[in-house]
Parts: structure tokens; sequence; C-alpha cells
């Protein structure tokens, strides 16, 4: 009790925190907001001060936040970009990605414990850089629809990896399960391209600003409905609120825009404004510090992670970048696509859970994807170059 009733308290205060620390530092570098909320959840967390530690309560909502920061990347999801040059060599790139990782793995740990690092090590953090190309004026451009392709396969690919490898069920009959639920999802999926939904726009409409808030009740039906969905057939959750925001994007996509955008603004505001941040907070205050300062060597294999990550995970989404790219905008596509965090948070905490690796090494992985948040996305950018000016800061980011 008494951790969580610090935790009400100290987690909504760093929440306000970070986005204030970042718009400070602003004008002189651009730091994602995940990097102080991280950086401040391990500092009142037990590895620093001690204010605040694991709570059963916190934890659900931080998955509800984790689920959330992949519903939002999903209605991002350009299937367009999917079938272009990029994205067929994104998918491309992953596939490669996924075998040095397991072939990587099985240097460290053995049998599972090699697929998840490998999984760990192929993954692109989309929702961290969509903010980051929306602010800088990249999201529509050949490189904002190169990295979306990247990160979306860079999401979906690992979360598929860790339902058919990482289930309770034999990977034939996860195999079957996957498919079961993929054919849910599908009729979903048509319903929402197919089924007239003007109706369901003007209702939207006439509830925007009333209590009512019918797309806020419909988003979170979707994404309860398929996590549940996903937990009932022992999939990852994570699978589920990808595949609701897919749906929640195709049933708006015929809708009036300024009702869409309004309605994604709202989304935003309960995902970006509490439930994410409450994730990654969440995220720097269980972080295993003491195992990594406790010793030496694993404090050293953090940036040997970061560079294996940019190695296994970067160089091949190389493939993916913008056909007659410049090498300051291929090395922007292989820092981005190196950038990777809530799936390595996600695997390592499955493999944890199941005794497959050991703590110590999922802070070395988790670790390396904190840095690689702080530092890929800020060089990467750099290298290319932003398009509006550096000191535009939103603070509702959550990157």
């Amino acid at each position: 009790m008494e951790h969580l009733d610090t935790a009400i308290v100290l987690i909504p205060l760093i929440a306000v925190i970070a986005p204030l620390a970042a718009r400070a530092i602003g004008p002189w570098l651009r730091v994602p907001v995940v990097v102080f909320e991280l950086a401040l959840g391990i500092v009142v967390g037990p590895s620093v001060l001690g204010w605040v530690g694991p709570s059963a309560f916190v934890d659900v909502l931080s998955e509800f936040g984790l689920a959330m920061l992949f519903f939002v990347a999903g209605t991002e999801i350009e299937f367009a970009a999917l079938r272009e040059r990029s994205g067929r060599r994104a998918i491309g790139g992953w596939l490669i990605s996924i075998a040095l990782g397991v072939a990587v793995g099985l240097l460290v740990a053995p049998g599972l414990g090699a697929v998840v690092i490998g999984i760990a090590l192929a993954s692109t953090a989309l929702g961290t850089l969509l903010p980051i190309l929306r602010d800088a004026g990249e999201l529509r451009t050949p490189l904002g629809r190169a990295v979306g392709a990247l990160g979306a396969v860079g999401e979906f690919g690992p979360l598929v990896a860790i339902s058919i490898l990482l289930g309770s069920h034999r990977p034939g009959v996860a195999t079957v399960v996957l498919a079961a639920f993929v054919l849910i999802s599908a009729g979903a999926i048509w319903y929402a391209l197919k089924a007239p939904q003007g109706a369901l726009h003007r209702f939207v409409n006439a509830t925007l600003h009333t209590s009512g808030q019918l797309a806020v009740r419909i988003v979170m039906l979707i994404l309860t409905a398929l996590v549940a969905l996903s937990i009932v057939l022992d999939l990852d959750m994570l699978l589920g609120a990808f595949a609701a925001g897919i749906v929640w994007r195709l049933l708006m996509r015929d809708a009036d825009a300024h009702d869409r955008e309004a309605v994604e603004s709202k989304v935003e505001a309960i995902a970006f404004g509490f439930l994410v941040p409450l994730f990654f907070i969440y995220t720097g205050v269980t972080f295993d510090l003491a195992s990594l300062l406790d010793d030496p060597r694993l404090l050293a294999m953090v940036p040997l992670a970061l560079l294996v990550l940019l190695a296994v995970r970067g160089l091949p989404s190389a493939l993916a970048a913008p056909q007659g790219s410049d090498r300051k905008t291929t090395a922007a596509v292989v820092l981005l696509g190196a950038t990777g965090l809530p799936i390595i948070v996600a695997v390592t905490a499955i493999g944890v859970d199941e005794g497959l690796i050991s703590s110590g090494l999922a802070s070395v992985l988790v670790g390396a994807g904190m840095l690689s948040v702080l530092l890929f996305p800020l060089i990467g950018m750099a290298l290319h170059g932003d398009r509006v000016p550096s000191t535009t800061v939103r603070v509702d980011d959550e990157v």
C-alpha cells in the first residue's frame, strides 16, 4: 500500500515534469520526452531513491499504457507504403534482422532464450518514432514513409514471432491459433472497409462535444475486445492492440477530416496524456539498475548491446532507404530503424517470467533500448536535417 500511495502522486508528477524538462532544453537539444520519463522513473524507483516500488495496480495500468501505444501505432500504418519499394525491402530487412538476432542470441542463451534475444534485437519502436517524424515535418516524406514501413514490420513481425514461438502452445498449434485470430481480425477489417459507416460518422460527430463521447468509447471497446481475444487465444496482447488500431483507422477513413482529427486528438489525449507516460515511467521504476551496477560486466555489456542492436536491426534497415538516398539519409534510416524499446521491454519480461533469460540480461537489453531511444533519433534527424526549427517542441509528444 505504501508503494501505491506514493506512486499515485509521484508518477503523475513525473508525467508533468518530463515534457517541461524536454521543452526547457529544446532550444539546445531535442531530447525525447520518453527519455526523461524513463530516467525519472529510475530515480524515484528502488534502484535510487526508493520512493516508488512495484505495485500490482500500477502494473495493470502500465499494461494498458503499452497496449495504447501499440493501438496508436496501428492507427498510423500506411498500407500503401508497405506495397512500395521501401515496404517490400523493409520486410526483407526484418527477416535478415530476426535471423541475425537469433544467431547472436545463441551466443548468449540456449534454446528459446536465444529467440527472446533475437526478437528484442529485431524490433523497431514505431510508436516512439512517429511523433519525432511528425514534429520534423517528415511523416509523409519518402524518409517518413520508409521509416513507417520499417516500424510497422519491426513491430508486427516481433509480435507474430512472440505469439508463435513464446506462447504456451506448440509452434504448430500456435500457428493455427494465430490464423484463427487473423481470420477474426480480418472479419473486423472487412466490416470496417465494406460496411457503410455514414451513420457511425454522424453519431460520432454528434457526440464529439457531449458526455456521450461515442468515438472514444468505441475505441476502448475495439481495443479491449481484440486485446481480450488475443489473451483468450494465448497470443501476445499487443497483437490485439495493434490490430485494433488498424480496424479503427479503417472505420474512420471516410469521415470528415475535421471530425477525424478531433477524434484523433481525444484518443491521443488519453494515450499520451495518461496511459503511455505511465508505462514508460513504470518501466523506469521497475528497471533492474542494481543488477547492472552490481556486476561491471553487465554494465559494460549495455553499450555493446547498443552496437549489436545497430548492426542487427539498423544495417538491414538500410535496404528500405528511399531510392536515390544520399549517405546521410541512409544513415538516418539505419539509426531510426534501430530505435527500439517497447517490444524489448515486453519480450524480455516474458523471457524473465518464463526463466528463459536472467533479469540481468533483460536489464542489459532494456538499457540498450533506452540508449537507442535517446541517441539514435537525435543523431539520425540531425544527419538528415529537420524541416521545422529545432526549437519547436510539442509538450504532449511521447517520444
